[in-house]
């Protein structure tokens, strides 16, 4: 996973919560906010399992998650 399919899936399933989520909630398994994991270089896959973990998101939104459509 991408930091830009990472920031896409935060978005996706955050919505308007997306920047407080990224700046404010801590992911107990990594101990820092999502923000300060992508940039103390946590792999954005690692930052989006825990974060998923955290909110309690579907199984289906580990996997795939921040992904473009594939074009026509």
């Amino acid at each position: 996973m991408r930091r830009s399919e990472f920031l896409r899936a935060v978005d996706e399933y955050f919505g308007a919560r997306a920047t407080w989520v990224l700046a404010d909630l801590v992911l107990p398994g990594i101990g820092l906010t999502a923000s300060a994991a992508i940039d103390s270089g946590v792999p954005p896959r690692e930052v989006w399992v825990a974060l998923c973990a955290e909110a309690d998101l579907p199984e289906a939104a580990r996997y795939g998650a921040g992904l473009k459509p594939p074009r026509a």
